[in-house]
């Protein structure tokens, strides 16, 4: 409890966390807002097949992209930053287990982002619900559990990029590498792999945020072909970021603080 109290008070007490968190809010729900906006305007015209689709996805839609983004740029930032200052030498002298240490940051961290996502998703749906045209409001309902898993997945994907954060902060512990890698990872290099014609035939079904990605979104990625439903896509994502925060638990009791 003395090791969840201190890492409490370090994300409460710093001001990154809270710009992070305005922002998440403000992409969380003002994303949802703006698409439903232009849709509505857009709707019955010429221009309606540029506007964004009407789906419980939509609702969504900007927490799962910059929002999640956004959070694992956080975590990292709350392991990097105790490298860059020392702190994290005065936090493995007052806990020498230092496993310990990360398992709670992480833990907490991945709590914090999925009960700010849940609670954004939740918020987005009901006003994009409610701002929608009287047309375009049963394209909003919920009625089987695919479109569920559109809602509830969005927070479980959150947690585990923030515990995939946090543990390659612990393994690169700079900033600016953390946040590159997290950053042009999925945004980039998996982009280009999914383009190359051989190459997203064979190892596309296998990446980790097109596994992630896949389990809440409407359809996936149709021109990869995956080995596994949904729930594997979860259960692939989760396993690499088990191997990911293994590994850097190794190498924080290895290397010198």
């Amino acid at each position: 409890m003395g090791v969840l109290t201190a890492e409490r008070i370090k994300l409460t007490s710093t001001r990154s966390p809270w710009w992070c968190t305005g922002v998440v809010i403000l992409v969380g729900v003002g994303l949802p807002l703006l698409f439903t906006l232009i849709t509505n305007a857009t709707y019955g015209t010429e221009n309606a097949e540029g506007a964004p689709g009407m789906s419980p996805a939509l609702a969504a839609s900007g927490v799962a992209g910059l929002g999640v983004m956004v959070l694992t740029i956080m975590a990292a930032l709350a392991v990097t930053n105790e490298y860059r200052f020392g702190i994290i030498r005065t936090t493995f002298q007052a806990t020498p287990h230092r496993a310990r240490v990360i398992s709670t940051k992480a833990g907490l961290l991945g709590v914090y982002g999925a009960l700010l996502t849940a609670a954004l998703v939740g918020v987005a749906y009901v006003l994009t619900k409610a701002i929608a045209k009287p047309e375009l409001k049963p394209l909003l309902s919920i009625p089987d559990a695919d479109s569920w898993r559109q809602i509830y997945g969005v927070p479980i994907y959150a947690l585990l990029c923030v515990v995939l954060a946090v543990a390659v902060g612990v393994l690169v512990r700079q900033s600016a590498a953390a946040i590159s890698l997290l950053v042009l990872w999925p945004l980039l290099i998996e982009s280009l792999i999914t383009g190359l014609p051989w190459v997203s035939k064979n190892i596309a079904p296998f990446l980790p945020f097109g596994n992630g990605q896949r389990f809440f979104s409407a359809a996936g990625d149709i021109s990869t072909k995956y080995h596994w439903g949904p729930w594997g896509s979860l259960l692939y994502f989760a396993v690499f970021v088990a191997v990911v925060f293994g590994a850097a638990l190794y190498s924080v009791n290895k290397r010198d603080a």
